[in-house]
């Protein structure tokens, strides 16, 4: 039979909040066990009464959906929270940016509503910008890349060495002109590209499958099938993460479902303090 620890059990969950954030900047280079200790910091800080599991190891109520991976920048991360109190969205978010550092940057909190954030996030639009590479040049590799039935790549992971397809995941790649792109056009602190250096930025949409295909897998694609090699790092940012329009391939706001909830609630509540007047 299974021992239980002495005392009470934790406080229920009363409350649970989602919070999209964005990771900029020097922040890229950091991991995702990096952004776990920055957020379990900033809300002990942020004195944000942290719903707990039972056992004899509780642990905040803390769920990260769709992390990025290391060394790519996002305006478009998200993790949900469970708390034992409620709290206002809009003061927990003011509280939280003022506890993270400088590129970890809250952008939104809202009530969860029903359903799972996992499952709403089901493609990645993202942002990469290839320096020292001429447009005609990615426009070509694309071009082959798209003509492509499959692509088959490699890449270590923790079972060991695994191929599979990069090209099924590819919902649509595009070469833009930098005034046509939507961010990250401006590059990391740092890493000034060359003036009057060619630079190629592609846009692509991706839908999350197992195993997840990266943007990385996507140029190593490239590589193998019209070997286009970036001289240089690519600079990748994920711009949107949710769920994906398969009209018209764009990729949504997986919070839309959560603030029309919030809203309904606000105004069911308003009526019923208007009724007892």
């Amino acid at each position: 039979m299974a021992r239980t620890p002495d005392g009470p059990p934790p406080p229920p969950t009363v409350q649970r909040v989602r919070i999209h954030y964005a990771k900029r900047g020097r922040l890229r280079f950091s991991s995702h066990r990096d952004f776990q200790r920055a957020w379990e910091r900033a809300l002990r800080r942020a004195a944000v009464p942290m719903a707990y599991s039972a056992g004899f190891s509780p642990h905040p109520k803390v769920s990260y959906a769709g992390a990025v991976s290391t060394g790519a920048a996002s305006e478009a991360e998200y993790l949900e929270i469970g708390v034992a109190e409620r709290c206002d969205p809009e003061r927990l978010r003011a509280a939280l940016d003022e506890c993270l550092a400088p590129g970890l940057d809250v952008i939104e909190i809202v009530e969860a509503g029903p359903g799972t954030l996992a499952e709403r996030l089901q493609a990645s639009h993202w942002h990469v910008r290839l320096d020292g590479v001429r447009p005609e040049d990615a426009a070509r590799a694309v071009e082959v890349f798209r003509a492509a039935g499959e692509v088959q790549v490699e890449r270590m992971m923790k079972n060991g060495l695994r191929t599979f397809d990069s090209r099924s995941a590819v919902v649509s790649i595009a070469v833009v002109k930098p005034a046509d792109a939507r961010a990250g056009d401006a590059p990391v602190e740092g890493e000034k590209p060359v003036a009057d250096a060619p630079c190629a930025i592609l846009e692509m949409v991706v839908r999350h499958l197992t195993p997840a295909v990266r943007p990385d897998d996507v140029l190593t694609g490239l590589r193998l099938v019209a070997d286009l090699v970036p001289p240089s790092p690519p600079v990748v940012t994920r711009l949107a993460q949710g769920p994906l329009d398969a009209q018209t391939g764009l990729v949504g706001d997986p919070l839309v479902s959560d603030r029309a909830a919030a809203s309904s609630a606000s105004l069911i509540a308003a009526g019923d303090v208007s009724s007892e007047d």
